[in-house]
Parts: structure tokens; C-alpha cells; sequence
């Protein structure tokens, strides 16, 4: 039943004090209203029990709003907003205290009050409304038939309904709050995944209405992980809270921005083409990587990767856009990270089927990036970077499906075949005349030194490769084996055993991606590690960060100390590379040698 199902007679009781109890029970339990119809029907309830012509329960905030209205007259519409001066029932909200004027026309304070000169309203009584431990709404009972008193037992039912609405309203009050609470992001006060999604949902409803679409763009901070293992999780919180202070202060009106999860938020942006929101979203990003976050340990420099799509009338389900928009931010990344990706440029999306059919079709493939000695600017080796071909013949990167891979137990398949193939290529390189110190770094997994079955097959593979390439080798082989961070290893000691038969055999360690987390200090600590290649965030900040630029040289300068090479990543320009030769550290690899070529 809605209030306005309510008749007079519902709601109108007898005229003595029991019957008009026994009403205002009925009411406050009856089933199937909203808190606002309840309070709604209370309203109409006390205004026939009085004969009232007008009640009003009213909100003072920075102005008074009459929230709640039962007007038999029609002259004081619900919502109505008046600056605090002019409101009749001022003086009842700053002193707490109950007022009633049997006659407004002859009161010194009231009588020439637009409520009496304006409205015709001349009998008034006005009640403190206390939720909780505060007092911010008012009950006003107005009438135009003027009295000479106001009966006791009247004002003894008034002070009931006030008592009765503020514990209605209080209870609505901790209903709406804990309903805040659970659609609200805790760390960053922005809406939180749930509190998205069903606003997405509206968002979707809208449209038919309107006609207007909307931009969705999911972003994700770089190398936030770094951030958590370097400084620690309370500063990790300061970074989103202040990342998610900007983003809000960056929105236009009526956009608006969710905590996604984790590292992630999503923007939803009004009236937006896709191309319009990568707009808005790349100068966001420019003010984002151009002001670093102040937070207690100093300021940090940020980047964010984000992917954007556009949602409008005749387009599907809200969440095929997502899984769209997730695969353009996962493309940003394996780009290089700081990009905006539309989703018509996210390409190809894998999953375990794919990389099933990829193996057993030999559809596996690498790509080589050189890396070069920053002293003398000469290439002494390259990276082999695994690639997955599609059969419409696109080529997808690792960050795409190595995770996939690794869930599903086939990255050790994928590692065997570019070690095989990097192995043939190396000889291949050497029989034509290439020098033997040119090394060739690959990644291997646990799960591939896990496989033992493959470990002597890469063993017989690279022995076999040693005697055709017509190059008689030292102690030290060309092929360099990387392990990184992201990989999860759960005994050390089970790690060096896998390891020890191909360093026996001449193979050297890199460790990946080297501080990005407590892992490769472990790794570095219990395995005879070669070189250290310096994990890209690193070398993408220390130009704005001096501390991160100390870490670095300070990283250079051990390496150095304990015979170790040091190889920077992701070097894009010439003036970063002479800033790291000049620290000290040996070599480097980036887009500003070379992108990743297939062979």
C-alpha cells in the first residue's frame, strides 16, 4: 500500500486519547510502506486528528527543506527550500525548545511573518524533532482558524508523533547509513564494485530515456606493487586515497568514478564518445604522472594504464563491455604501460583452449629484444619474449596469456619451445661467424625446472647445438636463464636443485624485474645470480624521484661490488640511458634501442 492509498478514514481516529493512540500503533506497524510513505501517512493521520491545514517536518541544514508535507490547501509544496532567516520555526531549531502561538496575528515576533501576511495561516505550534543526540528537524502545525490556547492533551499528541518521527527518522537514518557503508570503498570514500555495478545497471536504464550514451573507462595504476613491497601497504593506502581525490576533482558534472578493486577504479563519463573519453582520460593521466603523491615517505611518482569503450542505446549487456574494456587495459600494459587503449585497439583475448590449440598447432613464437652495453653502445645480447599466433595471424604477448598459461600448467610447454628455439638460433648465429660472448636471456618457470623430462631434453638440445655450431665453448654458455618476482616458488632449496644441472652445464641466472619485491632478494641470497636486471618502474621514475635514482645507482654500484652485471628495462629515451651509464650500470634494453623483432 502506498501513502496515497491511504483515505481519511484509514487514518483519521475517534476523538478520544485511546482512539487516537490505538490509530498511531496501527500506523507504525502497518506492512508494506516505505519508511517516507509511513512518515508520509503519519503526517496526513496527525493533520486530520487536529484539524491541521498544513504540517510540515523540516530538514535545517545549511537552509531549511520542508522533506515531508501534508498540505490540504495546496500552498507550501514538498521540497521547498528557505534560507534559515525565514523560516517561522527558527527559533524552535536554535533554542530546542517547543513553541505555540495560538495566534500568530497578534504575536510581536510573527505577525507581519509571510506565513500570516502571505499563507493565511494564523494558529502555530512548532516541536524540536531529536535524532539521536541532535536536534536538526522541526514538526510545524499550522492552521488558518486562530484560538485562544492550545489544548494540553493536542500538544500532548504532538510531542508523541515528534517523539515517534525521530526515532523513525533515526532508524532510517542508520538504515541509509549502513547501506553507505556497504556500497562505499572504506580506504578511498568512492562507490565500491558492488555500488558500481548497480549504478552501471541505472546508468543502462537511463539511456532509453534520454538517448544519451556514456564512456566506460577502466584504469590501473603501474606498478602499484612495486609501491606496496618498497614502502609498505600504509603507503600504499595514502597513494589511493590521494589518486582517488584527484580523480574525483577531475570529473566533469554528473560523471563519476568507482573503486574497482584493488589498484583499479572505473569512470563512467556522460554524453562521451570512446574517443572523447580517452581524451579526458590521457589528461587525467598527464596530470597524474606530472604531479607526483606527496605521502610520509616522500613524493612518488605514478603512471596509470587505462582502457575505454563506448556504451549507448542498442548495445548488449553491460558486462561483455567490461571483459572488452579489461582486455584494451591489459593491451595498454603490455604496450609499455602510461597508455590509453580504445577497445577496438585491444586486440585478441586468449584463453585455455586457445593456448592448447596453439601448442599442439605450433603456434608458439618469439621475439627478440636487443640489449646493449651502455658504455660502448655495442649489442651483447638479447631477450627472447614469448608470443602466442592467432590463426587470423595476429600476434599476442605474453603479459596477455602467461598467467593463463600458468593456471592451466602449460608455461613449461611454452618455455621449451623458445629455449629450443633460441638454443637453434644461437647456433645457427655462431656457425656464420657470431660471437660466442653474445648471450641470449630466456625466461623459465618453476614449472619448466620442475619437469625433469624437459630439463634433459633441453640438456641434450643444447649439447647437440654445441657440437654442430663449429665453436669450441669455455666453461660459460651464451644462453642466460631468467626468473623474476611474479613467479611464486614455495621451496628455495627445491629451486637451486632444479637450477643445478643447467648451471653445471655453463648456463648463467638473471633475476627478473629485480626489485620489485622481497622474492629476488631471496633469490639473490641463495642462487649464484649473474646479472640483475632492474625492474622498469625503477628505471621509468628515478628521473623524478631522486630517491628512486639513488636506489638504482645504489643497486649499480652492489652489483658491481659482488661481480654481478646490471641490465636497466625499459629505457625509451637517450637521456634516461646516459643517466644510467653514468651511475654505473652496465647495460640496458628498451624501446629506445629496439622494440621486440620476431627473428
Amino acid at each position: 500500500m502506498h501513502a496515497h492509498d491511504l483515505s481519511v478514514a484509514d487514518i483519521a481516529p475517534g476523538d478520544t486519547h485511546v482512539d487516537r493512540l490505538t490509530a498511531l500503533w496501527k500506523l507504525s506497524v502497518r506492512s508494506g510502506l516505505s519508511d517516507a510513505e509511513r512518515i508520509r501517512a503519519m503526517l496526513d493521520m496527525a493533520a486530520a486528528v487536529l484539524d491541521m491545514d498544513l504540517v510540515v517536518l523540516g530538514e535545517f541544514g545549511e537552509q531549511y527543506t520542508a522533506r515531508y508535507v501534508s498540505d490540504r490547501l495546496d500552498i507550501f509544496p514538498e521540497g521547498t527550500v528557505l534560507t534559515i532567516e525565514a523560516v517561522l520555526c527558527r527559533e524552535v531549531f536554535l533554542r530546542r525548545e517547543s513553541q505555540h502561538i495560538p495566534d500568530l496575528r497578534i504575536h510581536p515576533d510573527y505577525a507581519g511573518h509571510p506565513t500570516v501576511t502571505r499563507l493565511g495561516l494564523f494558529s502555530y505550534s512548532g516541536l524540536p524533532i531529536v535524532v539521536g543526540n541532535t536536534a536538526p528537524w522541526v514538526l510545524a502545525f499550522l492552521r488558518r482558524r486562530a484560538g485562544t490556547m492550545v489544548d494540553p492533551v493536542d500538544i500532548a499528541y504532538m510531542e508523541l508523533i515528534a517523539d515517534w518521527l525521530g526515532n523513525a527518522l533515526q532508524q532510517s537514518a542508520q538504515t541509509d547509513l549502513l547501506q553507505r557503508m556497504a556500497l562505499t570503498d572504506t580506504l578511498t570514500g568512492l562507490p565500491n564494485r558492488r555500488a558500481a555495478e548497480e549504478r552501471l545497471q541505472k546508468e543502462k536504464a537511463r539511456i532509453p530515456r534520454d538517448g544519451q550514451g556514456f564512456a566506460i573507462a577502466l584504469i590501473d595504476l603501474d606498478h602499484f606493487k612495486s609501491i606496496n613491497d618498497r614502502y609498505g601497504h600504509a603507503v600504499g593506502d595514502e597513494v589511493l586515497k590521494a589518486v582517488a581525490h584527484r580523480f574525483e576533482k577531475g570529473l566533469r558534472e554528473g560523471d563519476w568514478v568507482a573503486r574497482w578493486g584493488g589498484e583499479e577504479f572505473l569512470f563512467v563519463l556522460h554524453g562521451s564518445s570512446a574517443e572523447e573519453a580517452s581524451s579526458i582520460i590521457k589528461r587525467l593521466a598527464d596530470q597524474v604522472r606530472d604531479m607526483p603523491v606527496r605521502t610520509s615517505v616522500g613524493n612518488i611518482a605514478l603512471s596509470f594504464s587505462a582502457g575505454v569503450a563506448a556504451y549507448g542505446k542498442g548495445d548488449g549487456g553491460i558486462e561483455p563491455v567490461l571483459e572488452t574494456i579489461d582486455q584494451a587495459l591489459y593491451r595498454a600494459k603490455a604496450d609499455g604501460r602510461d597508455q590509453v587503449r580504445l577497445v577496438g585497439q585491444a586486440g585478441p583475448q586468449l584463453n585455455g583452449l586457445c593456448l592448447r590449440e596453439a601448442l599442439a598447432q605450433d603456434r608458439v613464437r618469439y621475439a627478440a629484444q636487443l640489449i646493449v652495453d651502455l658504455q660502448t653502445g655495442e649489442a651483447v645480447a638479447d631477450e627472447a619474449l614469448a608470443r602466442i599466433l592467432t590463426p587470423q595471424g595476429e600476434m599476442v604477448e605474453a603479459l596477455r596469456f602467461v598467467d593463463i598459461a600458468e593456471g592451466l600448467g602449460l608455461m613449461a610447454e611454452i618455455d621449451s619451445w623458445v629455449i629450443m628455439n633460441v638454443m637453434q638460433r644461437c647456433a645457427a648465429r655462431m656457425a656464420a661467424g657470431g660471437s660466442p660472448d653474445f648471450a641470449h636471456f630466456v625466461n623459465v618457470s618453476p614449472q619448466f625446472l620442475a619437469r625433469r623430462d624437459l630439463v634433459e631434453q633441453m640438456l641434450a638440445g643444447a649439447m647437440e647445438h654445441c657440437k654442430r655450431c663449429g665453436v669450441t665453448l669455455g666453461p660459460v654458455k651464451p644462453l642466460v636463464l631468467e626468473l623474476t618476482e611474479r613467479q611464486r616458488v614455495t621451496s628455495l632449496e627445491r629451486l637451486r636443485a632444479d637450477l643445478q644441472p643447467l648451471i653445471d652445464f655453463g648456463f648463467r641466472l638473471a633475476l627478473d624485474d629485480f626489485g620489485s619485491g622481497y622474492s629476488s632478494y631471496l633469490y639473490l641470497a641463495n642462487l649464484p645470480v649473474s646479472f640483475l636486471k632492474i625492474e622498469g618502474w625503477l628505471v621509468t621514475h628515478m628521473r623524478q624521484d631522486r630517491k628512486i635514482a639513488g636506489i638504482v645507482e645504489s643497486l649499480a654500484g652492489f652489483a658491481r661490488k659482488e661481480g654481478m652485471r646490471t641490465v636497466a628495462e625499459h629505457v625509451e629515451d637517450p637521456e634516461t640511458a646516459h643517466i644510467l651509464a653514468d651511475m654505473g650500470v652496465d647495460y640496458a634494453q628498451g624501446w629506445h634501442f629496439g622494440r621486440p623483432q620476431l627473428p
